[in-house]
């Protein structure tokens, strides 16, 4: 027989409606006590569960508001095996509610006032044995810590791939911003400015003999229209010793297809203003599109050093976090052992003990043969061996 201890929930009392009176009721139950096993684990929790529920005001005025659940069962019996499968039933609708049918791993929990007692334990019990439910129980703990230690390995190398990668990041934005400061400082060795110190817009394209930046934003305008470069970078003049070059690219537009020409002026990297793309109505505007391109070179260094301030932050916490330890596996160790010891214990109490019983009958043949030979006769000497 077991034995479990519940503590019943507060009741809240319901107040009068719709001018009815009301009046309080006691209800409910001291206890539960079964002396059947039912086929459900439904079943069982359904009837353990009215002394458990709230509104059980006879267990709170008279039985320090808990609850006795009593089950009735034979040691070594069918029983265990009933126990066994409501075991199994619960364990598969568990699981399934949860969504965790993929961890095999079983929750033994433990007695306490809130839970009671589990299947697993009654069988225990019922078995005379509980070394099945210590070694469960280490099982869980041995499968908790070492899903614990594949989450932390599996996190130590997400931040190991996080810091190559800022690694990676930092180290290419550092060579960006050199080369990129390169080309400033070539830029403002060569370029020109005018009386009020504002720079000149000195672009050459190939084809045209003017200075003027109207003529010249006519020009662009017409190869921005008809270039086809078929996607490679065609030289189509200079600024201040660095190339001006045209690419067509095919895009998508509405479900058409168009070819789109931009212009970059190059220097260790490609620069743009506006994406790349002409004024188409204003010619002017067309002409200083590489002048605009160049003089936004500070503010891209200026992106790269703020991303590179950010990386120089995250990559000593990446550091810090890829260099950890689990400090556990000692734990693990101890409890797989303990396991270990548990299991042979366990193979031996089950493996069957040799009978005595063939040696015993051996030396009884033995002796019997010995006495037959001094008690035998023979008949013509009378000599007895």
């Amino acid at each position: 027989m077991s034995r479990s201890l519940h503590t019943n929930r507060d009741f809240e009392k319901l107040e009068p409606y719709e001018g009815k009176p009301s009046r309080t009721v006691l209800r409910g139950e001291e206890g539960s006590n079964a002396l059947d096993l039912p086929d459900r684990p439904s079943d069982l929790q359904q009837r353990d569960g009215r002394g458990v529920r709230a509104g059980n005001e006879i267990a709170k005025h008279f039985a320090g508001n808990n609850v006795d659940v009593i089950i009735y069962a034979v040691e070594k019996s069918l029983d265990s095996y009933k126990f066994n499968l409501l075991h199994c039933k619960q364990t598969f609708i568990s699981q399934l509610k949860s969504g965790a049918m993929g961890a095999r791993t079983i929750d033994e929990g433990a007695m306490d006032e809130k839970s009671g007692m589990n299947f697993s334990e009654y069988m225990a019990l019922l078995s005379g044995n509980t070394d099945l439910l210590d070694k469960a129980k280490l099982e869980k703990r041995i499968a908790s810590l070492e899903g614990e230690r594949k989450s932390f390995n599996k996190g130590k190398r997400d931040s190991e791939f996080k810091l190559e990668a800022k690694t990676g990041e930092l180290r290419n934005n550092t060579a960006v911003i050199e080369a990129m400061t390169e080309d400033w400082n070539r830029f403002l060795s060569v370029v020109k400015t005018d009386k009020e110190g504002s720079r000149l817009n000195l672009v050459k394209v190939d084809d045209v003999d003017s200075t003027d930046e109207k003529v010249i934003g006519k020009r662009l305008q017409e190869i921005a229209k008809n270039a086809t470069t078929g996607g490679l970078y065609k030289p189509i003049g200079e600024l201040y010793g660095f190339p001006i070059k045209v690419v067509s690219e095919r895009i998508l537009k509405e479900g058409l297809e168009f070819t789109d020409n931009r212009f970059v002026v190059e220097g260790n990297y490609k620069y743009t203003y506006n994406n790349g793309h002409l004024a188409m109505a204003d010619p002017i505007a067309a002409a200083r599109n590489f002048l605009n391109a160049l003089e936004r070179i500070p503010s891209i260094i200026d992106q790269y050093k703020a991303k590179n301030e950010v990386l120089e932050k995250e990559v000593p916490q990446l550091q810090e976090i890829a260099g950890k330890v689990w400090k556990k596996e000692d734990e693990l160790k101890q409890l797989k052992s303990e396991l270990a010891a548990l299991d042979r214990k366990i193979q031996l109490e089950l493996a069957p003990t040799k009978p005595e019983v063939t040696e015993k009958k051996n030396d009884d043949v033995e002796k019997n043969i010995s006495e037959l030979r001094t008690n035998q006769v023979f008949p013509k000497s009378g000599l007895r061996l």
